[in-house]
C-alpha cells in the first residue's frame, strides 16, 4: 500500500463511498487522496495533522479534508479499553458527473468546497453527528440523501480551518513515501531528541536540501513543526491528568529543560503551561 497518494477503495457505481473505521488505532500514515473527505469521531481521541498544521481530536469532531491535502489520524494507544472509531464520506467534485455541482442548483456551495482547500472543522457539530450515525444502517439512497444534508449544514456552520499551507502541487510517489517517513518517525519520536542529522538520514538526504525540502513542503521549518506537535501533545497531557507536574509532562514531549519548555508553550500558545490547564480543567 502506498503511502501517499492513496487509494480509495471505490465499489462500482456509487458516487458517494461510506466507510467506518473500527480498530485500536485509524491508519496512521501521513496521505492524500484525490476525494473530499467529511469524518466524525464516534469514538477515540488523537492527534491529527492536516497539512502544515496540528490539532487535536475527540468525539463528536467532524471535520472536511480537502482534495489532495496531506493528513493523518495519530490515534492515542495507551489508553486502557481504547478504541477508535469513525463514519467517513468520501467524494468527488466529478463523482455525479463531470458539470453536476457546476449546476445552478449547488451554487449556494461554493463556500463549502472553497473552504474544504485547505480542510476544516465544523465547530458546532451535534446535528451532523447525530446524521453521521444514523448512516449505519442506512440504505445507499438514504446515505445519499444524508450526504447532501451534511453538506448542506457544514457550508452554513461556524467552521475553523484546518491547515494554515498548502502545497500547490500534488506529492509523487517518492516524495510522498519520504514524507511519510519524515512524518511517521517525528509523530513516534517526539518524546526523544530528534537532531537536523537524524532526521534528514530518514528522509536520504543532507541537512541542507532536507531543510529546503521541508519549507518547501509546509512553508515551517522542521523544528518549528516539531515543537508545535510537541506541544499539542503536551496540552493533551496537561488536561488528562492533574497529577502529572508540569516538569514530568516537559520532559515526556521531547524538552531537557523545564524553562525550554515554558518558554516554547508560551510562544506557540501565548500562556504558560500551569494557565492553560488552570484555564482548560474551569471550563470542563
Amino acid at each position: 500500500m502506498k503511502a501517499l497518494p492513496f487509494k480509495i477503495p471505490k465499489p462500482k457505481n456509487l458516487g458517494v463511498i461510506y466507510q467506518e473505521d473500527r480498530t485500536p488505532v485509524f491508519y496512521g500514515n501521513f496521505h492524500e487522496h484525490e476525494e473530499i473527505q467529511i469524518s466524525c469521531i464516534i469514538k477515540g481521541k488523537g492527534t491529527l495533522i492536516v497539512g502544515d498544521t496540528i490539532h487535536q481530536y475527540s468525539e463528536n469532531n467532524v471535520f472536511v479534508i480537502g482534495s489532495n491535502l496531506p493528513h493523518v489520524f495519530k490515534s492515542d494507544s495507551n489508553e486502557e479499553n481504547h478504541e477508535s472509531f469513525m463514519i467517513s464520506l468520501f467524494f468527488t467534485k466529478k463523482s455525479f458527473g463531470s458539470e453536476f455541482f457546476d449546476l445552478d442548483d449547488f451554487k449556494e456551495l461554493t463556500q463549502f468546497f472553497e473552504n474544504s482547500l485547505n480542510g476544516f472543522k465544523a465547530t458546532k457539530s451535534e446535528d451532523i453527528v447525530s446524521i453521521f450515525l444514523a448512516l449505519q444502517k442506512a440504505s445507499n439512497l438514504e446515505r445519499f440523501i444524508s450526504f447532501f444534508e451534511i453538506i448542506k449544514q457544514l457550508n452554513t456552520t461556524v467552521t475553523s480551518p484546518l491547515a494554515n499551507f498548502i502545497a500547490q502541487k500534488k506529492y509523487s510517489d517518492d516524495s510522498g513515501k519520504r514524507m511519510q517517513t519524515i512524518m511517521s518517525y517525528t509523530i513516534n519520536n517526539y518524546g526523544s531528541e530528534i537532531s537536523l542529522e537524524t532526521i534528514a538520514e530518514k528522509a536520504n538526504m543532507t541537512k541542507n536540501a532536507f531543510c529546503r525540502y521541508f519549507k518547501q513542503r509546509t512553508n515551517k521549518t522542521y523544528f518549528t513543526f516539531l515543537n508545535e506537535l510537541r506541544i499539542e501533545n503536551a496540552c493533551k497531557l496537561l488536561i488528562s491528568n492533574n497529577e502529572i507536574s508540569v516538569k514530568e509532562i516537559a520532559y515526556k514531549c521531547g524538552y531537557n529543560s523545564l524553562s525550554n519548555f515554558n518558554r516554547k508553550f508560551l510562544a506557540i500558545k501565548e500562556t504558560t503551561p500551569l494557565k492553560y490547564r488552570n484555564t482548560v480543567l474551569q471550563s470542563l
